[in-house]
């Protein structure tokens, strides 16, 4: 398994979960996220940083949320009950299941590695057009249950 981030500029983090079973919030804190704040920081140093992810209890933790407010991290909330509006679930997941569906991979490292590779091959305006979609299902979603994000 693996936890990955992307931006409208394509990818910006993956992270494994090596040897781990579950996703925690101590992990999240302490291994993911300092990474992909790390990236984000590296391309724009001076930007607000606006995190989406959706409602899983190692995002939605308290432990979470103070760290990403002592990061200074927005945090974009997710509503409930749509899978439909996660880049990742609508784009990324089914986009790479389909490249990587023919090939053997001897390790879990090599599968990672792939997936890590056929990521970045994805072309920038691919990454545009996935974020353009986002938009519009996130503004679906206020419209059609009236929450505000």
């Amino acid at each position: 398994m693996v936890a990955t981030f992307v931006s409208k500029a394509g990818h910006t983090a993956t992270t494994p979960l090596n040897e781990q079973r579950i996703v925690t919030a101590d992990w999240y804190t302490t291994i993911c996220l300092p990474k992909v704040i790390t990236e984000l920081r590296k391309i724009n140093p001076e930007e607000r940083i606006i995190l989406h992810q959706d409602n899983a209890s190692s995002h939605t933790a308290q432990k979470t949320r103070q760290y990403l407010t002592e990061e200074n991290v927005k945090l974009l909330d997710h509503p409930p009950y749509s899978p439909d509006v996660s880049p990742n679930d609508f784009f990324t997941f089914p986009k790479i299941k389909n490249i990587l569906r023919s090939p053997r991979f001897q390790s879990p490292e090599e599968a990672v590695d792939a997936f890590k590779i056929a990521v970045l091959d994805l072309p920038t305006n691919e990454w545009n057009k996935c974020f353009e979609n986002w938009f519009e299902r996130m503004h679906m979603c206020i419209n059609l249950r009236g929450e505000y994000f």
